[in-house]
């Protein structure tokens, strides 16, 4: 897009085309929001998440940022399932990474990144916990794919550790899920989380009360 002009006009098109289908549209949307979902992805300008699951503004509650990490240390992230949980009520959380993730691929290597390194230390986390699967990898192509299955995995953990979530399940079952998007065929992916059985295992020691 090397013309931020054409941004506005785009917009004129787009309202047009929405009020042609509905004249009541914009005043619809403006009336509130009611997602069944909360999505957690990466800021990757190649992964849109209304587009690749086809839903429409409105349907879901949209996180992003390098590499759909949900640290519990960090309060952005923390703030959005606090507010989806509590306010909002969303059924479904999902966290969905994308194979040839940059932000998985930088924390592969090593490189002093600067202010990206405590955030990348996460990723590296999750390389260290599961390093004998992936070390047994020869081909690096899958290896790099499998560690973004892995963080996805491990960032679903860290949604079951969150209170909020806890409770929600506990009073009214919510659910979270774990998805890839691949870039090359435009295919999601269900990575298929046993979240009863990781909701279980995790409340060993993170049980809330």
């Amino acid at each position: 897009m090397k013309n931020i002009e054409q941004i506005f006009k785009n917009n004129q098109q787009w309202v047009a085309e929405k009020l042609n289908v509905d004249k009541n549209y914009f005043k619809n949307l403006s009336k509130g929001q009611n997602p069944d979902i909360l999505y957690i992805g990466c800021s990757d300008s190649r992964v849109s998440a209304e587009e690749l699951m086809g839903i429409s503004p409105g349907d879901a509650f949209v996180h992003r940022n390098i590499a759909n990490m949900v640290p519990n240390t960090d309060l952005s992230s923390m703030s959005v399932i606090d507010y989806a949980v509590l306010h909002l009520k969303v059924n479904h959380v999902v966290v969905c990474g994308h194979y040839y993730c940059g932000g998985v691929k930088a924390a592969m290597q090593s490189k002093d990144l600067g202010i990206l390194n405590p955030w990348l230390r996460n990723i590296r986390d999750v390389y260290r916990t599961h390093r004998t699967e992936l070390n047994a990898i020869t081909d690096e192509e899958q290896r790099y794919k499998r560690l973004v299955e892995l963080n996805v995995q491990e960032q679903c953990i860290n949604v079951i550790k969150t209170a909020e979530v806890q409770r929600a399940y506990r009073n009214r079952g919510i659910t979270v899920h774990g998805w890839v998007f691949d870039v090359h065929t435009g295919r999601l992916i269900d990575l298929k989380i046993d979240f009863p059985k990781v909701l279980e295992n995790v409340m060993e020691i993170y049980r809330l009360k």
